[in-house]
This record gives C-alpha cells, sequence and structure tokens, in this order.
C-alpha cells in the first residue's frame, strides 16, 4: 500500500495561537532560515530569549541567519593560533594540541582576550530583524533604539510604533509543511492582519505579505474603517545589527558606529548595503539585503541601521533578498516567492522515504509521527545547506554559530538513508574545499593525512578548546558519509570524495598507535562521552572509537579496491588488530584507565554497535549488558538529545525492538520535542538539531534494517509500520584478514 504522503505530512501541522517562547515558527531553504513570532514577523525579539552561559545580554529565537553570513570582529593584540599549542605526551613523543585552560563549560570569560578572539571568529551573523509597526502620517515620537520594540521611531514623514505584546491578539498561526507557506492572523490595535511568510527554496528570497483590514473603531489617526486611509496603516521596520562575538547572541545593537546601513535607490527597488568592520578594523561589504517592493510601498531610512517599509491602505508585499554579494537579475515579488514554495514542497515531501504509523495501537505512535515528519522539514530547512550545520541550526547562534563536525553526522545522515542524498551532498562539498586545512592540522602535529577539528567555522581553523583539540570520533565520519551517499546512489559519489577518504583514513591509521594488546587510541583523548576532559592526557581506548576505526578503515580499503587501487597493508594491521575494549563485570568500561566509566554525558560506550554497524571490535552480548546497564541508572539530566536516537539503534542492532521504542522516547526533559518539532535541551540550547537528525536515522534502521540483516527490525508489539523508500544501512564491513 502506498503511503498517502499529503495526508501524512498536513495532520502535522504546527499552530499557534498565542506566544510561546520556546516554540516560534520558521520558514527556510537550507541557505537561509527566518523565525517569526505569532505574527508572522519578528515583533517580539525580547520575548523569545536565548540565554548566554556566561551570563551576559540574551539573544533571541527570531533570528535571520544564513550559511553564507559571516563575520569577523577586528583582532586584538597577540591573536596567533601556533602560540596556543601546547605538547602532549604521545606513544610516539610529544605532539601539539591547540590547548585552553580556563574554561568552564561554555564559558570562556576567563581566557585571555586573544583565545577568547580565536574561539569567537568567525562567527554568525544575525541578518535582519524584521518587526511589524503600525504608522501614521505625522512627526511626534523619538528613536527606540535599534531592534526594540517599543515605542516610537521617526521617519521623515511617517512615524512608526512598534506594538506592545498586550495590543495583539492572535487569531492563529499555521504553518502549512506540504507547502511551506506560514499564515499568521493577528489583531494589531485597530487592524487585523493576515501575514503570509514564505521564502525561496532555491534563493535567498523571504517573502512577507500583509493584508489589513479595521477590525475596531478609528483611534484618532483619521483611518477610515476599511483601512485604505493614505494617512495611517501598518508596516515593517527593517533593523540590522553588528556581528556580535557573544556565544549565544548573533546580534550586536550596542556598537552603531561599526558599521553603516545605505540605501541605494534602484529603478524597481531598493538595496540596502551593509558595511562592517572587519578582523583588519576597515569597513567592509559584507552582505547586501535586495529589497522587492510591491504595489504603493515606499522605503525610508528612520535611523542609522533602521527601514521602515510602509503601504497605503490595506496591502504591503515585500521581498528581502539576502546575499554576500550584490545581486543580478530581476527581483522576485511576493507571488513568485510564493509560487516556488508551493511547487517545492510538494515534490520534496512526494520523494524518498515516508514513515506511517498511524494504524498502530501503542499510545506513543501519534507523537513519534509527529516527532518525524516535524524532523524532516526543520533539518531540509535547517540543515541542508552548503556547510555543516551549527547545533541550533540558522535559528540562533550556539557557539558563536560555529559548527561541530562531530554533530555532521547527526544532522544530515539521514538525507541518505530517506533517499534525499542531494541534502547531504550540499554540505559535503565544504570537506573538499578545507582539505587542504585538515592536512596541516594533521601535518603540524607529525600524522599523515587529514585531520578534522571539532569547533569550527568555514576557514576550518581549530579554536583552543580543552576538549576539542582532543577529540577523535568526528574522524571516521567523513568516511561514514561519503559511504552513505554512495550507497544511496549519489552520482559520482565516489569520484567526489575519493580524496577525502583516503586522506582521513590516513590519519586514522597513523594515529592508531601499536602496543602489546594491539592498535590502540590515545593518549591524549578525549572520547564522545566529554566527560574525561580532565584526564585527557592518560585517556584511552573508548569502546565507541575503536568500533568505528576497525569499520571506518575497511571501509576505505574497499573504495580503494573499487577505484582500482591496492589495499593498503597498514590499513588492514590496524583494522584487524585494534585493541579491544576494556571490559569489567561483565560490561564496557569507557575509557581503558580509570576513572573507566563516569555516569554522565553521553553512554558512548554502547554506540560502536548501533550507530556504527557490526564490527569484530565489540562483543554483542557485552554491548547488551552494557545497554542494560546504561538504562537502569544513567544521569539522564547530562544527556543530550542525540543519546536517546543512538540508544534506539544500538538496540536494534541488538534485535531489541521494544527497548528500541522506549529509548527513542523516553520521557526525560532532553528528549521532549516542542509543538514546533525542535528539541529543546537547556536555555542555551533551546533548540538542538542533532536530536532531530538522530531521531530520523534511528526510524530509519528502525524501518527499513541494514546490510545483511533483518529487512524490517520493527518497532515491537502495539505498531503498525506502513514505509516506503528507505535505504538500507551499512552492514559489517568485512574481508577475511590476510595477515
Amino acid at each position: 500500500m502506498t503511503v498517502d504522503r499529503e495526508a501524512l505530512v498536513r495532520r502535522h501541522d504546527p499552530v499557534a495561537d498565542r506566544i510561546d517562547p520556546a516554540s516560534p515558527l520558521s520558514v527556510g531553504n537550507g541557505e537561509l532560515c527566518l523565525t517569526v513570532d505569532v505574527t508572522g514577523l519578528q515583533t517580539f525579539p525580547e520575548l523569545y530569549p536565548v540565554a548566554d552561559p556566561a551570563g551576559g545580554p540574551a539573544g533571541t529565537l527570531l533570528g535571520t541567519q544564513s550559511q553564507w553570513g559571516w563575520h569577523s570582529a577586528p583582532a586584538p593584540e597577540g591573536v596567533d593560533l601556533t602560540l596556543r599549542r601546547r605538547p602532549y605526551r604521545t606513544p610516539r613523543g610529544e605532539v601539539l594540541y591547540v590547548d585552553a585552560d580556563a574554561l568552564a563549560g561554555s564559558d570562556d570569560t576567563a581566557l585571555d582576550p586573544a583565545a577568547r578572539w580565536l574561539r569567537a571568529n568567525p562567527h554568525r551573523l544575525d541578518l535582519v530583524r524584521a518587526g511589524l509597526v503600525t504608522w501614521r502620517a505625522e512627526d511626534g515620537g523619538r528613536p527606540d533604539g535599534e531592534g526594540g520594540t517599543a515605542g516610537v521611531v521617526r521617519g521623515g514623514r511617517r512615524a512608526a510604533r512598534a506594538p506592545s505584546p498586550s495590543q495583539v491578539t492572535s487569531r492563529g498561526q499555521r504553518l502549512d509543511l506540504w507547502t511551506g507557506v506560514l499564515t499568521s492572523q493577528v489583531d494589531v490595535g485597530p487592524w487585523g492582519l493576515e501575514v503570509t511568510t514564505a521564502c525561496h527554496p532555491a534563493r535567498d528570497v523571504l517573502a512577507v505579505r500583509i493584508d489589513a483590514g479595521r477590525v475596531a473603531p478609528g483611534d484618532g489617526t483619521g483611518a477610515t474603517p476599511d483601512g485604505q486611509d493614505d494617512d495611517a496603516g501598518v508596516g515593517i521596520r527593517l533593523a540590522f545589527p553588528y556581528g556580535s562575538t557573544s556565544w549565544s547572541n548573533a546580534a550586536d545593537w550596542e556598537h552603531p558606529e561599526e558599521h553603516r546601513t545605505v540605501l541605494v535607490h534602484e529603478g524597481d527597488g531598493v538595496v540596502v548595503e551593509r558595511w562592517l568592520r572587519g578582523v583588519e578594523g576597515t569597513e567592509e561589504l559584507t552582505y547586501v539585503a535586495r529589497l522587492g517592493l510591491g504595489p504603493g510601498v515606499e522605503v525610508e531610512q528612520i535611523g542609522p541601521h533602521e527601514v521602515v517599509v510602509t503601504a497605503a491602505g490595506g496591502a504591503l508585499d515585500l521581498t528581502v533578498e539576502l546575499a554576500a554579494d550584490p545581486v543580478v537579475g530581476p527581483r522576485l515579488d511576493v507571488d513568485a516567492v510564493l509560487e516556488a514554495s508551493r511547487a517545492h514542497w510538494p515534490a520534496f515531501w512526494s520523494r524518498g522515504a515516508a514513515l506511517d504509523l498511524s494504524g498502530s495501537t501503542d499510545p506513543r505512535a501519534a507523537e513519534l509521527e509527529r516527532r518525524v515528519v516535524l524532523s524532516q522539514y526543520l533539518t531540509a530547512i535547517q540543515c541542508a545547506g552548503s556547510l555543516p550545520p551549527q547545533e541550533t541550526g540558522l535559528t540562533c547562534n550556539s557557539w558563536r554559530g560555529r559548527f561541530h563536525l562531530e554533530m555532521h553526522w547527526w544532522h544530515a545522515a539521514h538525507f541518505a538513508l530517506w533517499g534525499r542524498p542531494d541534502l547531504l551532498e550540499r554540505s559535503m562539498g565544504w570537506y573538499v574545499t578545507a582539505l587542504p586545512a585538515a592536512r596541516e592540522t594533521a601535518r603540524i602535529q607529525g600524522y599523515d593525512g587529514a585531520r578534522w577539528p571539532k569547533q569550527i567555522a568555514p576557514d576550518a581553523r581549530e579554536s583552543p578548546s580543552d576538549i576539542g583539540p582532543f577529540l577523535l570520533w568526528q574522524q571516521p565520519h567523513v568516511i561514514h558519509l561519503a559511504e552513505l551517499l554512495r550507497r544511496a546512489g549519489s552520482p559520482e559519489a565516489e569520484e567526489r570524495y575519493a580524496e577525502i577518504v583516503d586522506a582521513t583514513a590516513r590519519f586514522m591509521a597513523d594515529v592508531a598507535e601499536p602496543g602489546a594488546d594491539g592498535y590502540g587510541l590515545g593518549p591524549p583523548l578525549v572520547p564522545a562521552q566529554e566527560s574525561y576532559n580532565t584526564v585527557r592526557d592518560r585517556a584511552t581506548n573508548p569502546p565507541f572509537e575503536l568500533a568505528a576505526w576497525a569499520w571506518a578503515l575497511e571501509v576505505a580499503q574497499q573504495w580503494r579496491e573499487r577505484a582500482g587501487l591496492r589495499r593498503e597493508p597498514h590499513w588492514d594491521a590496524v583494522r584487524h588488530h585494534m585493541v579491544r575494549p576494556l571490559v569489567r563485570d561483565g560490561k564496557y568500561e569507557a575509557i581503558g584507565v580509570e576513572p573507566y566509566t563516569i555516569r554522565t554525558d553521553h553512554p558512548s560506550m554502547v554506540y560502536g554497535l548501533g550507530v556504527i554497524p557490526p564490527t569484530d571490535v565489540l562483543d554483542p552480548e557485552v554491548v547488551r549488558a552494557t545497554l542494560q546497564g546504561v538504562l537502569e541508572d544513567w544521569d539522564w539530566a547530562s544527556t543530550w538529545g542525540w543519546d536517546y536516537p543512538a540508544l534506539a539503534m544500538t538496540a536494534t542492532r541488538l534485535g531489541d525492538a521494544t527497548t528500541a521504542v522506549d529509548a527513542l522516547l523516553l520521557e526525560v526533559p532532553k528528549n521532549q520535542h516542542l509543538p514546533n518539532g525542535h528539541n529543546r535541551q537547556t536555555d542555551h540550547l533551546p533548540l538542538y538539531l542533532p536530536g532531530n537528525g538522530g531521531l530520523l536515522a534511528a526510524v530509519a534502521l528502525m524501518a527499513a534494517g541494514w546490510e545483511d540483516g533483518p529487512d524490517s527490525p520493527g518497532f515491537g508489539s502495539g505498531w503498525q509500520v506502513q514505509h516506503e523508500g528507505f535505504v538500507r544501512a551499512p552492514g559489517r564491513a568485512a574481508r577475511p584478514s590476510t595477515t
């Protein structure tokens, strides 16, 4: 039976009828994303806070962010990454690592200015704040500040006022997932508004249409009841911030002198040029906003970095095309953007995989299906761009918008498993361009191949940290993602990624050190379970990483063979003779030295069979016992959103469908999915897209199985699963040893 995809998707449209500080809605295309409140715009940013772990001013969930919009603040004296390298003892001698002391979790305020600059630059920009205003054709009032929401702002002939929350009544907001169009009905003072918001699927163009009519008596503005007076109406204020080095706040409204906003009037519209002071202290044209104006729409600059867009009468059409460089070609109007969105999203939902759980009797089925549908939308608009995504996507900043390569798998591996490999392909190209930097990182440390860092920006430069430079588990991810693309039938995948697979495998084989028990990992090392950063100088042999090493090196060998190349003997030696992880009391320990296992953060000692296909490194029965121990007494408050799908994948590989579902839907705070579908973690991580992407990878494994494994491992009793279009996950990458 074919899944009724439109019915499946539409029954999970997010709706809102009030301000929900944790759960705003977004439109986007993978490269650009706009997140809005109940007005369909960003009218109340302070009501959707993102906490700063260092205690600074809050950011906002109502961001406008892109994959290409980055900025670096002027550099202080002493910025030199080489000065941050510290020698660590390894089995082969001293190796340099970009270390940083004085960190307190995400709070790096105790570091010196140069180290903080290296961690904070480049940072992702919040490009524009678009908020609703009402206006009247008279002078009066005073500017109320960049990006604020209360008070009066003045233009040359129109005074515009941002409404207060008490002046706004939502009559309902719905995101139509099938078309990607957001409709918000709201009363603002005497006006009843219908605001339509959308993003073009292929160009970074945002579209807003406001239809306004009178719903209450006049308020002294002189407007007529039908809202068609030239003396008053509603409009949109566009405010432009400077780049922020805050951990979580992407917008700096406190330094207007550090940037310029210039309006350039063209024949058919207006271009807003954004000149920001950069790393050398000089001004640079950083990006532009090209405005497309509907009939009767006017633009005025009302402050150094504020523009108001207004129209007489009851309608306002505005498009905003954002770009790093001046845009050429015709402007798109609102109708063109809406038409493109209404064509793109049905095509998106109609291709690739689908999962229908509506026939299930388990009472959790509707909620799981909702999470699955919304996670597909959220990852498509936030994780399917030209860069590996950040943990909070294009909604708001975490880690200044910098991305973590160990999280790339969790954001985007599912695209290939769900039969949409092209969406993963977009960000995989970054590895090709970043390969020289990754080779240089390995070379400085004395290793062959390419070493992929953790917390980075598009330039692939490492960041000083007491954790990131010591992580290893992101290395095999690159090979894993490339293999998923190959298996999903991505055209020319092996040709495009052969060099990065080879370079990554060379580093992996070289960093594994021979010893009496075989080839081991570390020290120094911080495993995926980051609880061991204080013993990084002696930590060794985490089970997850050992299994991933063995599996990925064999995959890399098979890539060589298909290309007509000979197998690398050293890779085989490492792959077949990896150290077996430490077992105590019948369970795997997290590392091979004391304190062995700390029962906080990721229980990653069981993920080497689950996320990673079967290998000879891990004994399934010991994994089973370890998993049971984790489920009995782990500190769930310290875990993160991708842990629950990871546990589900381990249970699935062990043939325990009931435990897989229970783990996937474990009722703990960090495994909740908000009305908008986001996986909230904390006040400073108010969304967490690795949780959404991990969920999709897990259900793909549970529904479709893996090579040389069961076709449909299933969900257990009470579940009726109708699915189609999945690509089976990889199985054991085995080859008989010739050594």
